[in-house]
């Protein structure tokens, strides 16, 4: 995959970027509309599981034909890649249904499978469509060959955060190479490209199901193109207004929140877990674990872990309020206590599944291209001292996940800067949202104020619950309850009448 994103870059390089207008530019863009798809299998080789679990649910693959830059059409293209898995009861089809899973930057082509798995009541009514977002997966991939995946936490001092400031101005100087590219890796872009995959596929309208980062994606496509929007779920929505770079700032009291849920449960069975017989003796173990890997990284097996990275271990406290997820958080806790009492150790294997990765490079190029998205949507701030002075203001009320979401990314030194505006999404058009209050990834506030610029949506809110998206058990606990909602407004096109909770 890397050969072929710097393969890409040089057929782009030195071409030069002027504006359009935008009537032009729908005339231009008009003969991606018409393009002929020509569907194949999926697997694109021996090796390659994903296709195969796709050929064998009699799935069909393709790519189309897109713009690189929709503000001069005739210039240079790229291919977007989809999945369809043909809707089962063909008598009763009505549509199709694109599916984003969030990231921003994750694949979404063998995705599909498990909305059918989950939703086969959805899969009988629609055409299911996965799409690689434009650099993402099998779509005309982006890499920048990242030594590591992401910056991580700040630390406890100013030493740590200079750490951090020189690895992110390493990683965007990476992808200098891709300049060409990185404005046009913006979410109204990849909504464009939603766009001609509808056309293309001969559908007057898009019906559209969204979870975390697809929520944001899906309401770009309804500011966008308003009158082509069918049956749309935004699952776990995003802060419209906030989307981008920083948009993590406003996760401390959600992630706060979501730490003293689980401490409270495990207090409960300490007799299993023994972390502390109180919510506030959990939440102690947790702290002096934290002040361990500032004095020094501890030993996790063959793992060094410090406190840039310690947070982003901690982060698998949100992975969800089960029973199953809250045990496996616990288990990750009570090695990390030993080792940060001097204890020889073994990780569990889901922890040493994630250092592993914490320290392997982005080979794949996912995070880069992740940070791409973003950095195209909305500019950073270019100097390190306003994310320092932001994260030692918050050291008391924010002092273990704040120096991680409150840090600064390769963003506040990329290469490129935005092709467009920020989008101001607001809009009548109709729309079901459904979200929990407890939600760690996209707070219930930033959900609230989409909401509102939502004047069309309903909102059915899982009250309690402590988890990041909430339809079909997709990434997090089901619930019958929201998946109700979900599968009757996909069934029958009728919204609640009010705001409901479940």
């Amino acid at each position: 995959m890397r050969g072929r994103g710097i393969a890409v870059t040089a057929l782009l390089a030195g071409g030069s970027l002027v504006a359009v207008q935008p009537a032009a530019a729908d005339e231009g863009a008009a003969r991606f509309e018409r393009q002929q798809i020509t569907w194949r299998g999926c697997a694109t080789g021996p090796g390659d599981q994903a296709g195969k679990e796709l050929d064998a649910a009699k799935a069909q693959c393709a790519v189309v034909t897109v713009p690189l830059d929709y503000r001069r059409p005739g210039g240079p293209t790229i291919k977007v890649a989809m999945s369809r898995l043909k809707a089962t009861d063909p008598g009763r089809r009505r549509g199709v249904l694109l599916y984003n899973p969030g990231g921003p930057g994750v694949p979404a082509m063998s995705l599909v499978l498990q909305v059918k798995r989950v939703a086969p009541a959805v899969a009988a009514r629609y055409d299911l469509i996965g799409m690689d977002p434009r650099f993402v997966g099998r779509s005309t991939p982006l890499n920048c060959g990242w030594p590591r995946a992401v910056v991580g936490s700040a630390g406890k001092d100013r030493r740590t955060f200079d750490q951090g400031v020189a690895l992110a101005r390493d990683m965007a100087a990476r992808c200098a190479a891709h300049k060409e590219l990185l404005p046009h890796a913006s979410t109204r872009n990849t909504a464009r490209d939603m766009d001609v995959i509808r056309a293309a596929l001969g559908e007057p309208r898009l019906s559209y199901l969204g979870s975390s980062y697809g929520t944001y994606l899906g309401a770009v496509y309804l500011q966008l193109f308003p009158r082509r929007a069918d049956r749309v779920v935004l699952d776990s929505a995003v802060d419209t207004g906030l989307f981008g770079p920083d948009l993590t700032r406003t996760q401390g009291a959600a992630l706060n929140a979501v730490l003293r849920d689980w401490a409270s449960w495990a207090a409960r069975r300490h007799g299993r877990h023994h972390l502390g017989a109180t919510t506030a003796d959990v939440l102690a173990t947790v702290a002096r674990i934290d002040t361990a890997a500032a004095r020094a990284p501890l030993r996790v097996g063959r793992h060094r872990l410090d406190t840039r990275a310690l947070p982003m271990v901690l982060f698998g406290v949100t992975a969800g309020d089960s029973e199953e997820a809250y045990a496996a958080f616990s288990a990750d806790v009570r090695v990390l206590s030993q080792a940060a009492r001097g204890v020889e150790v073994t990780p569990t294997p889901v922890l040493d599944q994630v250092l592993t990765g914490l320290s392997a490079p982005d080979s794949e190029g996912s995070a880069a291209v992740q940070t791409a998205i973003m950095c195209a949507d909305r500019a950073a701030s270019r100097d390190p001292e306003t994310y320092y002075r932001d994260i030692q203001a918050h050291r008391a009320d924010e002092g273990l996940f704040g120096p991680l979401t409150r840090n600064l990314g390769p963003c506040s030194f990329w290469p490129a800067a935005p092709a467009e505006p920020p989008t101001e999404v607001r809009n009548d058009v109709p729309v079901l949202m459904v979200g929990a209050t407890g939600d760690p990834g996209t707070p219930y506030a930033g959900q609230l104020r989409t909401h509102r610029a939502l004047t069309g949506s309903r909102l059915v809110t899982l009250r309690g619950a402590f988890r990041h998206t909430v339809y079909g058990g997709l990434f997090a606990p089901r619930n019958g309850c929201v998946d109700d909602a979900v599968n009757r407004y996909l069934a029958n096109g009728v919204l609640p009448a009010t705001d409901t909770f479940c």
